[in-house]
C-alpha cells in the first residue's frame, strides 16, 4: 500500500502539520513531525564520515590542526599537522590528494587552494578526528572557502562561518567557487558543508554575498560551470543568497539584453537534500542553468534583510528546470517574498510535488522580464497553505510584468485562511492557463483579480470574482478530509472533476497514479 503525504491546512500563523510520511517509486523519504515546522522532506543532519580515498598515482593525505599543527611539519599524519589556512592554501596539491582539519578546531581566514584535480581524482577538503566539524572563520573576507579558477574539488563535513564588521559594500560568502574567463570547469560537489552567520552586503549579481555560491565572471572568454552537486547541507543567517548561481555570460535570444556575447550555460547541476533558514534575500536561486535540478530542499525563512526583490527557490534566464519535493515557508515582506518562481527567460522548467506555507508573499510569482522569453512552463501538483499577499497587484499567486507564453498552472491545491489577500492577482500579462485547480479562500472570499488568463475546471470555495470563461468550473467545498489533511473525502465534487492533461505528469502530490478523468487538485486519490 502506498504510503500518503499528509498535509495540514489550519493552524496558527506559522503552520504546524503532522508528522509525514511518503513514498515513490524509485525513492523515498519519512520526516518526523518538529514542535514548529514540519519539513515536507527529509534533511538530515550532515554525518560524521571519510572522504573518499581517490586513487591517482601517489596521492596523498595532508591534515591541519590549526590549534596544535606547525607550519613547518611535513603535514602528511595527525602528529604532523600543520597549523594555518595559509600554509593549507598555498602547498602544492596533486590530483587525488585530501586536506582534511581537524574536528573541534577553528581555522581562521581564508582557504583558498590553487591546484586542480582530475577526473576520476579530485582534490577534496574534509575533517579528521572526532568531535563538531572543523570551523574555518572567514572573519569578514571575501569568503571563508574560495576555489577560484580550479577545477574538480570536493568540500565536506566543515563547519563554515564568515562575519564581519557591518557593512553595506563588502561581498562576503561562505563558500565562494568563482571561475573568470578559465572555460569549463568541471565537477565540483559539497557535500554536508554547514555555512552560517554571513554578514556581506545586500549584493547579488555580478559579485554576490551569500552562503554557498557558483559565479561566473569575466568578459573575454565564455566560462561555465558543468557538473555541480550541493547536497546535504546547511545554510544558516546569511546574507544576501543561501544557494546560488551566476553568471556574466547570459547572452541569447531568449534574452537579448543578457550579459556577456554569448550564452554559456550551468550544465549537471545538483541541488539536494539541504535546509536553508534566515537568508536575508534568496534561498535558492538557479541562474544561467540548462537542466539542472532541484529537490528535497527546505527553505525556511528568506529575504530577512533585503531590500530587493527576492524568492525561496527560482530560477532566472535557465531552460529544463526541475523542483520537486521542496518545501518553502517564512517568506518575508511582499516585495515579491513568494515561495517559488518562475521569471524572465525561463523554458520548459516544471514545479512538481512541492510544499508551501505561510509565506507574507505568497506561493507562485510568474514575472517574465522585459524583452525576455520565458514559455512552455508548468506547476503541477503543488499544494500551497495560507501563503497570502495583500500588496496589489501580487497575491497568492501573482501573474505581472511582462507575459510568460503557455504558461500551465494545474492540479494544484491552494488554500489559505489569511483574509485580505487576493488567490489570484495579474496586472495585465496573459499566457497562463489555470486548470484543474483548487482554489480555497478564506472565510471572507478570497477574491480573483484576472481577467487577462484562462481558466478551465478549477474549484472555487470562498472565492469571489470566479472567472466567468470556466465553463467547467466547481463551486463549493472541496471536503478535505480534515483539518490537517488537502486529501478529498469521499463525496467531493472534486473527485474526477477535472480534465485530462497531456503530458500532465502521472502521479499526485501524494504519489498516486492520475486516473482518467483526474481530480481537481493535487490529490489524485479516491477519496479518503
Amino acid at each position: 500500500m502506498e504510503e500518503e503525504r499528509t498535509i495540514g491546512i489550519s493552524g496558527p500563523a506559522r503552520h504546524r502539520s503532522p508528522a509525514v510520511a511518503a513514498r515513490w517509486p524509485g525513492r523515498g523519504f519519512v520526516a518526523a513531525a518538529v514542535a514548529v515546522l514540519t519539513a515536507l522532506v527529509a534533511v538530515p543532519a550532515p554525518q560524521a564520515r571519510a572522504l573518499p580515498a581517490h586513487r591517482h598515482g601517489a596521492a596523498s593525505t595532508y591534515y591541519v590542526d590549526c590549534a596544535d599543527g606547525a607550519d613547518t611539519a611535513r603535514g602528511t599524519s595527525p602528529t604532523t599537522a600543520w597549523r594555518t589556512l595559509k600554509k593549507a592554501s598555498t602547498a602544492a596539491y596533486r590530483p587525488g590528494d585530501r586536506i582534511l582539519f581537524k574536528r573541534g578546531t577553528t581555522c581562521t581566514g581564508t582557504f583558498a587552494p590553487t591546484g586542480s584535480g582530475t577526473a576520476g581524482a579530485p582534490l577534496a577538503a574534509g575533517a579528521y578526528g572526532s568531535g563538531a566539524a572543523p570551523r574555518i572563520a572567514g572573519a569578514g573576507a571575501r569568503a571563508a572557502i574560495l576555489l577560484d579558477n580550479v577545477q574538480y574539488w570536493e568540500l565536506r563535513d566543515l563547519d563554515v562561518t564568515n562575519t564581519g564588521p557591518v557593512t553595506a559594500t563588502e561581498r562576503r560568502a561562505g563558500v565562494l567557487v568563482r571561475l573568470r574567463d578559465f572555460g569549463t570547469g568541471r565537477h565540483y560537489v559539497v557535500d554536508g558543508v554547514t555555512v552560517h552567520d554571513v554578514n556581506g552586503a545586500d549584493v547579488k549579481d555580478p559579485d554576490p554575498s551569500g552562503g554557498i555560491l557558483f559565479a561566473v565572471q569575466g568578459a573575454s572568454k565564455p566560462t561555465r560551470f558543468d557538473g555541480v552537486t550541493v547536497r546535504h547541507s546547511r545554510v544558516e543567517h546569511t546574507d544576501r543568497t543561501g544557494i546560488g548561481t551566476s553568471s556574466t555570460w547570459g547572452r541569447r535570444p531568449e534574452h537579448p539584453g543578457g550579459p556577456g556575447t554569448t550564452f554559456a550555460p550551468v550544465t549537471g547541476l545538483f541541488v539536494h537534500h539541504n535546509t536553508v533558514r534566515d537568508v536575508g534575500g534568496d534561498g535558492i536561486v538557479v541562474q544561467n542553468a540548462v537542466g539542472a535540478r532541484v529537490e528535497h530542499n527546505l527553505v525556511d525563512g528568506f529575504n530577512a534583510r533585503s531590500g530587493g526583490y527576492n524568492a525561496g527557490i527560482w530560477a532566472w534566464n535557465s531552460d529544463r528546470v526541475r523542483y520537486q519535493f521542496n518545501e518553502v515557508t517564512g517568506g518575508h515582506g511582499t516585495r515579491d517574498s513568494m515561495a517559488y518562481d518562475i521569471d524572465g527567460g525561463n523554458n520548459g522548467n516544471v514545479y512538481q510535488y512541492n510544499y508551501s506555507h505561510d509565506n507574507e508573499g505568497g506561493f507562485l510569482l510568474i514575472c517574465n522580464g522585459a524583452g525576455m522569453v520565458s514559455d512552455r512552463n508548468t506547476v503541477r501538483y503543488n499544494v500551497s497553505v495560507n501563503d497570502r499577499n495583500t500588496s496589489a497587484p501580487y497575491g497568492v499567486i501573482s501573474v505581472v510584468c511582462g507575459p510568460a507564453t503557455h504558461t500551465l498552472v494545474h492540479n494544484n491545491t491552494v488554500t489559505t485562511d489569511v483574509p485580505g489577500t487576493a488567490m489570484v492577482s495579474s496586472n495585465g500579462p496573459g499566457g497562463v492557463t489555470f486548470r484543474n485547480n483548487i482554489f480555497a479562500g478564506a472565510a471572507a472570499l478570497s477574491p480573483i483579480a484576472d481577467p487577462h488568463n484562462t481558466y478551465d475546471h478549477n474549484l472555487y470555495a470562498r472565492i469571489s470574482g470566479i472567472p466567468g470563461g470556466d465553463t467547467g468550473a466547481v463551486r463549493g467545498d472541496p471536503r478535505f478530509a480534515a483539518p490537517g489533511d488537502v486529501r478529498l473525502r469521499t463525496g467531493s465534487r472534486a473527485l474526477g472533476a477535472g480534465v485530462a492533461v497531456p503530458g500532465g505528469g502521472d502521479r499526485d502530490f501524494y504519489g498516486h497514479p492520475v486516473p482518467d478523468p483526474p481530480n481537481v487538485g493535487a490529490y489524485q486519490g479516491h477519496g479518503a
